[in-house]
């Protein structure tokens, strides 16, 4: 039978710290046929796989990142300079109902002023919606840095908060319809104001139109969440704005120096 590469190294290394243990050779050779048998039965689950591969993090300053999304959120948090500083773990969590990822502070600093309040981004390998089955393995990497681009407009909206503020935040969230939509709409727009608006447009066209997400989750994502349109309509005005200040510059100097 073929091992796979990565799993295989996986336990090559195991059975290397097993090596230098101070165990009888019988003994070592029973814990290194307890580690192949599910190599060796054939019964070595995908999912276990997967999950090695989640817990493996990678620590990048005051960010704390899986392995399986690192490239994708370094590229996501390059357009935030302004959370250089913020302490942000990136984590799956299980049972997350009707949500993909979720931004939020830590409860244990939270009371700590603003400069020391650190964050999740939380993520759920994959949910549940009205018995239909969506997996992070289905997800584009462009659409996954856009969805993590998304969740970072949240903690920039969070940052400028109070403590106070940002209960009464998770309150409103929870309670109303119309302040998720506020909410969700000033994130997008948070992303598209820091250059994101490829990357958030084709995550709002990959939840509506390519996704297997059910039509409900879908159609609640349309009615709280900027339109695919909208998002595009928002990067093109920035980049107007944008060549129109460009074009002002030369004629600023030239001013200047008469």
């Amino acid at each position: 039978m073929k091992i796979p590469i990565k799993s295989g190294i996986i336990y090559f290394d195991i059975i290397q710290e097993f090596q230098k243990l101070k165990l009888s050779g019988s003994t070592k050779k029973v814990l290194v046929l307890i580690l192949l048998f599910p190599f060796l039965t054939g019964n070595w689950s995908c999912a276990a796989k997967r999950n090695t591969e989640e817990n493996k993090i990678v620590q990048q300053g005051n960010k704390i990142i899986p392995r399986t999304i690192l490239e994708e959120a370094k590229i996501a948090l390059s357009f935030y300079p302004e959370l250089e500083d913020i302490e942000i773990e990136f984590r799956y969590k299980s049972n997350m109902k009707n949500a993909f990822m979720q931004a939020q502070p830590k409860l244990g600093n939270l009371f700590k002023g603003k400069k020391n309040r650190s964050y999740y981004v939380l993520m759920s390998n994959k949910f549940l919606i009205e018995n239909e089955k969506f997996s992070m393995a289905e997800v584009p990497s462009e659409v996954l840095i856009g969805w993590l681009g998304h969740e970072l407009g949240h903690i920039g909206d969070y940052r400028d908060k109070s403590a106070m503020e940002l209960l009464i935040f998770g309150t409103r969230y929870v309670t109303s319809d119309d302040f998720i939509r506020k909410a969700e709409r000033t994130a997008d727009t948070y992303a598209v104001n820091r250059g994101m608006g490829n990357y958030i447009f084709a995550t709002k066209d990959f939840i509506l139109n390519h996704s297997s997400l059910s039509d409900s989750y879908k159609k609640r994502k349309a009615r709280l969440y900027l339109s695919p349109e909208a998002i595009l309509a928002l990067a093109n005005s920035l980049d107007d704005e944008l060549a129109v200040e460009l074009e002002e510059e030369p004629e600023a100097e030239t001013e200047e120096e008469s």
